[in-house]
């Protein structure tokens, strides 16, 4: 039964990856070119388009409410829905259903708590997005001069300052919101990009596409940048001033193919195909519900290198909040930035860089070690992490690696490091099957490194201590505790880092 279910799975994942991009997917280069006005099947009368494009301002947070609906050239919709100066623009992406998704309630929900005063305008394309992909691409630049259009009518009618413009576009509205930059007189003040679409913009023209041309500060999130049916669901390179890859912008925790089968068995399957390209829209919510949880991303120049920790420098602007409280940086463009986050709100969590130098001691030329390590912190403390070093443990040589955790620990007191033996896990027996029972229960017990010292820098609050131990040499199934070394004991006040 439980096989049944997931062929059932599979093959729902590849129906639904066919149907929305059976357009792409016989086209070997994605860059597909964008169709002119003029090109039959696509020209619109003006009148008829702006009828297909709506801005509901949200008057309260009743879902039940309708809103309002500015009208452009229409000076009394400016009055009957009370507009004022500050104004965030919301922009959906590309629909399969014809309807708003629940996102988009949650997102309107947390800007209006966060942001009371501003004019809060739902962007409604969706007769226009619902349509085959490709023909929803085409249209995305004549919703932009729409949105455009209203904008230069408010500069005229309420002297609307454009750097008062706050415009928050998901997926195909990421690009959307890009082509309203492009066409309206003046410089918007912000765009962000939840996770814009890849297939037709990846490798496009920066005028075709969400640029940094097109605000005084454009951030993005990359949260689906994984290729499918060769395209990328989201777009893979970086398109604004600084781009942020959550988890590397690939495999979002909570999206896994277990949690994708286990949410489907409860009649949910197409909303969790949608996970990680929605996790964009979810972790910009977080920013704004969580004040008091900021989540930090670094500048990298890959997941790769952070993954290692090499990464966790907040000097000369290097790490940014994300989301709703991204630091302006008009001066950086393309920059990557990097992060993990936890699997649910709130997502923010804890980045350390730790370093250790292994000395080999005795029989080890060949060890292959698994090590774990435990932080004891003046709050909480952790399970015991695994140390992922991509080309595993090096011998005789400083070894830097990224742990990360889901808690606020507090003052990192002490450090446990755990060498995982033969009887610890299956994966650790399976290195060691090509050697016979009797050499290889042997070897292992006479292998002997040695840890003097792990020198730790805790991202988030950019403090640097070195910890050490008394006993240093460790064998499988055998830890070592480091304690803070003499010169480190003090413990400095504790805050988040501030720019």
């Amino acid at each position: 039964m439980v096989e049944k279910s997931i062929r059932i799975a599979l093959c729902l994942l590849c129906s639904i990856l066919c149907h929305s991009f059976s357009a792409l997917a016989a086209t070997p280069d994605q860059n597909v070119q964008l169709k002119d006005d003029s090109e039959d099947g696509f020209s619109m009368e003006p009148v008829l388009l702006h009828d297909r494009i709506k801005y509901n301002m949200r008057k309260s947070l009743d879902l039940d409410d309708d809103g309002c609906y500015l009208q452009p050239g229409k000076k009394e919709s400016i009055e009957e829905c009370g507009f004022t100066t500050s104004t965030i623009l919301i922009i959906h992406g590309w629909t399969m259903s014809g309807m708003f998704e629940s996102w988009m309630h949650k997102l309107v929900a947390a800007v209006q708590r966060r942001e009371s005063e501003a004019n809060v305008v739902v962007v409604d394309w969706l007769g226009l997005a619902h349509q085959l992909y490709p023909d929803a691409v085409n249209h995305t630049h004549r919703v932009g001069q729409s949105i455009a259009t209203l904008l230069d009518w408010l500069q005229g009618e309420m002297q609307l300052q454009l750097e008062d413009v706050h415009m928050i576009g998901y997926s195909l509205g990421a690009h959307v919101a890009g082509y309203a930059g492009t066409f309206v007189n003046g410089n918007i003040g912000r765009i962000t990009g939840l996770d814009p679409a890849g297939p037709m913009f990846e490798g496009a023209e920066s005028h075709k596409r969400l640029s940094p041309d097109d605000a005084d500060f454009v951030d993005v999130l990359h949260t689906y940048t994984r290729g499918a049916l060769g395209v990328s669901i989201g777009i893979q390179e970086p398109i604004g001033h600084i781009d942020m890859y959550p988890n590397g912008g690939d495999v979002q925790p909570g999206c896994s193919l277990g949690d994708v089968l286990s949410t489907a068995a409860a009649g949910n399957f197409v909303e969790v195909m949608k996970c990680e390209h929605e996790r964009a829209v979810h972790l910009f919510v977080d920013s704004l519900m969580n004040m008091d949880h900021v989540s930090y991303a670094f500048q990298c120049t890959g997941p790769d290198r952070f993954k290692k920790g090499i990464c966790l420098s907040c000097r000369k602007n290097r790490c940014n909040s994300i989301g709703y409280n991204a630091k302006k940086m008009r001066k950086r463009r393309n920059s990557k930035m990097y992060l993990k986050t936890r699997a649910d709100t709130p997502f923010g969590g804890y980045h350390y860089q730790m370093k250790m130098h292994v000395f080999n001691r005795k029989n080890a030329d060949d060890a292959d070690p698994t090590f774990y390590v435990k932080l004891y912190g003046s709050h909480n403390d952790t399970d015991n992490l695994s140390v992922d070093i991509a080309d595993g443990v090096g011998l005789n040589l400083t070894n830097t690696f990224l742990v990360f955790t889901e808690e606020d620990i507090g003052d990192l007191l002490k450090i446990s490091l755990r060498w995982e033996g033969p009887s610890d896990s299956w994966s650790s027996m399976l290195k060691h099957l090509k050697s016979s029972l009797w050499s290889w229960s042997s070897s292992q017990n006479n292998k002997v490194l040695e840890v003097r010292r792990i020198r730790v820098k805790a991202g988030e609050t950019q403090k640097k201590f070195t910890f050490c131990a008394d006993k240093t040499e460790i064998s499988p199934g055998q830890e070592i505790t480091f304690i803070k070394c003499r010169d480190g004991w003090e413990v400095k006040p504790r805050k988040r880092f501030h720019y």
